[in-house]
Parts: C-alpha cells; structure tokens; sequence
C-alpha cells in the first residue's frame, strides 16, 4: 500500500505515486508560496443575486507562486473550502467596483487570512473613489489585526503593478459608477534550445551564465544568447466584469490568452443588459474576437437563467472557443 507522506503543518500533500524505488509528493504550501499550479477557479458566477447553484461571484486564479482573487462576493471564504483550496494561497485582492455581489466577501477573507496569520502582505486593488467602502468592509467587525494588507487605490488608467514576474495593468470601465477592469502579463522569459545549447557547448552551469552575461566565450568561440534562444511572450489574463461594450474593455483583452467576462443577459434582454450597463453574451463574444482573444470564459449571470447553454450557443457565433463558468468548474491555464 503507498506510503502515507507525513509533512509538516504547513504542507498538504496533494497527490503521491508509488513505484518500487521511491514515493513522488506534489504539495501546496498552504501560506501559498509553492504553488506551481496555473489554473482559474470559479468560486461563485451569479451577478447580483445569489442563486441555488450559484454563489456571488469570486475567481482565483493561479499563477507563477501568486493567487489573485477577483471580485470577493458574499460567501467567498465558504466557497474556497467547497472548492478544496486553501485560502490562504491569495496573495492579491482586485475589487472591480463596490456594489454588493463583487466585494460583500471582502471583510470575511481578509479577516480568514488574518485569523489563519498568514506571513506574505496581500495587495488590495480597487477604485480610489470606493476607499470609504472598503475600510468599511476591513474593519467592518472586531478582530486582532495582524495582516499586512497594502492597499493600491486606483485613480486613473494605466499599470498598477510590475515585478519580475508580472505587470499589472487597470482601466476603468463603463458601469455608470468607478468600476475598473483587470490585465495581469506574464514577464517575457527566455527559452532555451536544447540542440543549439549542445552544438555551441553551452553545457551545465554555463546556461545560466550564458542567460545573465548574453554572450561568452566558448571553444575560442563567441556564443550569444540569441544564438541559442528565443524569447517566449508572456501570457495575459483579463476580467472585464460588470460594464457596458467599450473600448477600455477591448484595450484590456488585446491578445489574452485567458478572458474572463462579464456576460449577464441573454441578447433576448438586450434591452436590459442596456439599462442596467452590463453585457450580454454576443457582445462579449465581439469583445474577445476584437481583442483577439485566445478564450472566452463567460460570468456573472443573471438569477433569471437557469440554464447556461444558451450562453454558450449564442456567443459561439462569433467567438468559437468560448465557455461558461460554473461554480468550482476549473479552466487550465498551462504555459
């Protein structure tokens, strides 16, 4: 029988093999800091009223060591135990705009994160002109603060964010009040070629510092970089949630591998996606083939529908590789 895998607390063991020689672990460090996963989790798809199947929106999405958490409804700290997925792997709050059903989860996150005394700082995005709101929703309740939260009250377009590893970008969307849509890039990353590393010699320790120097001399023989590699273009993830058709929106998805948006009518209730500046499903298909998107995940649904198809069928028509969320449903986001 395979080996139970005993780890320290702050590990869970996630999948193990057996073979005659040795016993694999893939673990989650449950502060959120080992995680090679790249996926995008739905915790809730409803738009402003939860329904039976449907919890209030929320999305983490996983990714090079970080967990974004997009639009924290009601019941989002309940959620992550549904969908087996350790809170504590968020390491970045985005708050699209302060109605109810994008930031009702808020308080009750921070405050689980705080509660589990998490080590890293979480960064919390949202718009400038909600500051009111959301100290409301942090100090909502009394509890021993001990969470390092770094708020970036946004203000105007343009990037929030940029390390190593991601730039972050914000626009503000057409809602009728502040509402601000989300574009994380991956940085470029260089990608060796295995044939030309052993045709130049380049061998062991000499490819990273081949990578840090961009040329050496090798054999009495200059080898560049460029030589033997090319550049591999980050990925984008984008979520436009909660806005009429706009260019901000398509500016946001320009080229994203993974969009996430808001599509709360059907185009029967066209009418009402207008009055109430929100997207139907046909347009937010235009969205992603205007942008080029590479795929389309569709949310925020409307309580009238219980039945989703029809979201899928009516934006297909024009944006083929498009799906729907569903609460826990899972979307792959491989490298």
């Amino acid at each position: 029988s395979p080996i139970l895998l005993i780890f320290q607390e702050q590990y869970r063991v996630l999948f193990w093999e057996e073979s005659p020689f040795f016993q694999k672990a893939i673990y989650e460090r449950v502060s959120g800091r080992l995680m090679s996963v790249r996926d995008l989790i739905i915790l809730g798809c409803s738009s402003q009223q939860p329904t039976r199947l449907r919890n209030h929106g929320a999305y983490v999405l996983r990714w090079n060591n970080e967990g974004f958490l997009f639009d924290p409804g009601e019941g989002t700290q309940r959620q992550f135990i549904y969908a087996d997925v350790s809170p504590t792997t968020v390491t970045r709050i985005f708050v699209s705009h302060f109605h109810g059903d994008h930031c009702l989860g808020l308080g009750s996150m921070l405050m689980r994160l705080n509660l589990d005394r998490i080590s890293h700082p979480v960064h919390c995005y949202y718009p400038a002109s909600g500051k009111v709101y959301f100290d409301r929703l942090r100090f909502g309740t009394i509890y021993h603060d001990h969470i390092n939260v770094i708020e970036h009250p946004v203000s105007s377009p343009g990037v929030v964010h940029e390390d190593s590893q991601f730039k972050i970008e914000a626009d503000f969307l057409n809602h009728g009040i502040d509402n601000i849509g989300w574009r994380i890039q991956e940085a470029d990353s260089i990608k060796f070629d295995p044939k030309k590393l052993s045709a130049n010699g380049v061998t062991g320790r000499l490819v990273k510092e081949l990578e840090q120097k961009k040329s050496l001399l090798i054999r009495d023989q200059v080898v560049t970089l460029e030589e033997v590699s090319s550049v591999r273009k980050g990925d984008v993830f984008a979520c436009v949630i909660d806005t009429k058709y706009c260019k901000s929106a398509v500016n946001l998805a320009r080229d994203a591998k993974l969009l996430l948006c808001e599509s709360t009518y059907l185009d029967e209730h066209r009418d009402l996606a207008f009055n109430h500046n929100h997207l139907t499903a046909s347009q937010a298909a235009e969205i992603a083939k205007e942008a080029n998107a590479k795929q389309l995940i569709l949310t925020h649904f409307s309580a009238r529908y219980r039945d989703l198809a029809p979201f899928v069928k009516e934006a297909a028509k024009v944006f083929p590789n498009v799906d729907v969320a569903d609460d826990f449903k899972r979307f792959p986001f491989p490298k």
